[in-house]
């Protein structure tokens, strides 16, 4: 098989647990890329992001390096539960993605949850 049908298949086989497990609640999902990454919590319902932060951020861009660090995520993971306690949420649920729960994806969830996100 491709790695891209494998990242599906793993994509696909989560989300279908987050559907089942969430119970209402709205979905912080994060995507990785080999320069930034980027989150955004998704209201499912609705079909719509309500808040969003990424390392190309104006606010982020100035202050660090590289977007593709541990750091950049961390960073992005408090200015998005910043933003997402400023619309009123504080419980979502945590969306990886196909990503493996280490590295850059680890660093922007405990981020967030240090910047007062429950998941």
């Amino acid at each position: 098989m491709r790695v891209h049908e494998l990242r599906s298949r793993r994509r696909a086989r989560l989300r279908f647990r987050l559907r089942h497990r969430r119970s209402n609640r709205l979905r912080l999902s994060v995507f990785r890329s080999g320069k930034n990454i980027y989150a955004q919590v998704i209201d499912d319902v609705r079909g719509h992001t309500v808040v969003s932060a990424s390392t190309l951020d104006k606010e982020l861009r100035a202050t660090l390096k590289s977007g593709a660090t541990r750091e950049g995520a961390m960073a992005v993971g408090k200015l998005v539960a910043q933003r997402a306690i400023a619309a009123g949420i504080s419980l979502v649920v945590f969306d990886r993605g196909a990503y493996l729960y280490h590295g850059r994806v680890k660093a922007l969830a405990e981020a967030a949850r240090e910047g007062g996100l429950s998941f």
